[in-house]
């Protein structure tokens, strides 16, 4: 049986071992291609990235502590670098995600719209696409967007939600896109009598 003593002593190793990442550069810019070509690389899902203090393992199996400045959110393309000035290239990993789309054959583009804005006053992340909204699982917001006559499926994608109210310093991304105060009040109740699916999975495939 470990005791609290051994816990603490290794502990102590790993932080020996680790090697510090305490600065990040938005998307590399202003990195050569070849510098790129040998950083090494680490997959972090959104849960992570959005951290800005925590311990993963790159491609080149070094363990590696970050500490970037208190709400700095990590992207995508973002890479870090290492005390002891190696490179790190920060990939999205896919993620399960409800990715959102409106109804072919019974909604319009403007469903899309409509939808963000819902999802947008419950205040959880949310990534913004032309053709398509993504969010991470939640079966009481599947639900809600189904009644909305919403297609909803369940996929493994990398998820990159907008900034803004989700990151204060460093990748903020924030465009000052606060839905324009356009309320929509538009009931929209759409009388479908016809029961359809809008899981993906049902008779009615969108």
């Amino acid at each position: 049986m470990r005791t609290g003593t051994q816990f603490a002593d290794d502990a102590t190793l790993l932080f020996i071992l680790m090697l510090a990442c305490s600065k990040l550069i938005a998307g590399g810019k202003g990195l050569a291609s070849v510098l790129l070509k040998r950083a090494s690389s680490v997959s972090l899902d959104w849960d992570v990235r959005q951290k800005s203090r925590f311990v993963t393992t790159d491609s080149l199996g070094r363990t590696l502590g970050v500490f970037l400045s208190r709400g700095t959110v990590i992207r995508g393309g973002d890479v870090l670098v290492a005390e002891d000035g190696s490179l790190i290239q920060v990939n999205a990993a896919p993620q399960e995600v409800l990715r959102i789309t409106a109804c072919t054959l019974h909604g319009s583009p403007f469903d899309l719209t409509r939808a963000a804005y819902h999802l947008g006053n419950r205040h959880v992340p949310i990534e913004l696409k032309p053709d398509h909204l993504k969010i991470e699982p939640d079966h009481v917001l599947a639900e809600m967007l189904r009644a909305m006559h919403m297609t909803v499926n369940t996929v493994h994608e990398a998820f990159e939600p907008e900034g803004g109210a989700y990151s204060s310093t460093g990748h903020s991304h924030s465009h000052d896109h606060s839905h324009h105060d356009h309320e929509h009040q538009h009931d929209h109740l759409h009388s479908h009598t016809d029961a359809h699916d809008h899981d993906g999975h049902g008779s009615h495939a969108h």
